[in-house]
């Protein structure tokens, strides 16, 4: 799960994304509303924890503008005003959940964990289940009808990306940037080798999916029916 997690305190910044990233979390920093605004519209994140008073443009416009742009991305408002009218305001907006500073670590994370159960796309369960396949993200393991076998990190985030969206077709750009990050200088040549390994795990497995290349375009996961 990637976490974009837009804090203007660096020492806080820091310190949250050590321990989000301790749990086995893919976590992006920013420090200003600008470039929150930025990463919130590459639509690549699972949750997005966001601070309400952000230099360049507080949190609540950011809030505002991505839900007038229709990203549904989960999102946690966290911030020292915590009167009742703040929270509501917050709500009203689009927040999904409201954290009060200073807060226990282990408060953000049932947050975390609470607003991605409400989600469509996403739970916290470490095992998913598509067709004639079932992946377990705890310990890389892929299981179909003829066997089972572990996965890289990376193929398994791409798999887990596929399996969240099944028939959905995903532009390269966006599987570079939900699996490698914004920061990262990875050539497309890599996607293209991974996507290779993943068709290789799923006919070792038996599976009948298929990863079908989008011409032009990128790659979306084919479901058939089994039998």
């Amino acid at each position: 799960m990637r976490i974009l997690l837009a804090e203007d305190d660096k020492n806080l910044n820091h310190s949250i994304a050590q321990q989000l990233t301790a749990k086995g979390f893919a976590v992006d920093c920013c420090f200003d509303g600008e470039e929150a605004l930025y990463f919130c519209e590459q639509n690549i994140h699972d949750v997005i924890l966001l601070d309400r008073m952000l230099p360049l443009m507080d949190g609540t416009a950011v809030l505002k503008k991505l839900r007038e742009n229709g990203i549904g991305t989960p999102v946690i408002l966290i911030t020292a005003l915590g009167t009742l009218n703040d929270k509501v305001t917050g709500l009203n907006l689009g927040a999904d959940d409201y954290l009060v500073k200073p807060f226990a670590f282990e408060e953000l994370l049932a947050r975390i964990q609470c607003v991605t159960r409400r989600s469509p796309i996403l739970n916290m369960s470490s095992e998913l289940h598509l067709a004639d396949i079932r992946y377990n993200a705890s310990d890389n393991t892929l299981t179909g009808k003829s066997g089972a076998c572990t996965l890289s990190n990376r193929e398994g985030a791409l798999l887990e990306v596929f399996l969240k969206n099944p028939t959905q077709t995903f532009p390269r750009n966006t599987l570079l940037l939900k699996i490698w990050g914004p920061d990262s200088d990875v050539e497309e040549g890599n996607l293209d080798n991974y996507i290779y390994f993943l068709r290789r795990r799923l006919k070792t497995v038996g599976s009948r999916l298929e990863i079908k290349t989008i011409r032009g375009v990128g790659y979306c996961l084919n479901c058939y029916e089994t039998t």
